[in-house]
């Protein structure tokens, strides 16, 4: 599975989500062996780019042409709960065990 981070140059706040998604996965013992988290600018997000996209809320419009099921909307960058949420949903979708805490 592959999880991609967006924003529109790809740079920073791209790089600071990836971070947080690792250490989601890290804090909640997943085997990550299968799992490739990146970052990427707006531009080059593509539908066949990732399983799942995590977009700042305002760059909606943005990535209007990636599937609607696989892109995660964040309302805060820097809110890891929120993050979390995402996170473990995915983890619940995909059947992939971690320890919910």
């Amino acid at each position: 599975m592959k999880i991609l981070a967006v924003c529109q140059s790809g740079l920073g706040t791209s790089f600071m989500v990836q971070m947080n998604i690792q250490s989601i996965l890290k804090d909640e013992n997943v085997d990550t062996s299968d799992i490739q988290v990146d970052h990427s600018d707006v531009g080059s997000a593509s539908a066949n780019a990732a399983d799942y996209f995590f977009v700042e809320s305002t760059l909606a419009n943005a990535v209007g042409s990636l599937p609607k099921d696989k892109v995660v909307l964040l309302k805060s960058l820097i809110d890891k709960n929120e993050t979390k949420e995402h996170v473990n949903d995915i983890l619940d979708r995909e059947n992939i065990k971690y320890d919910a805490k």
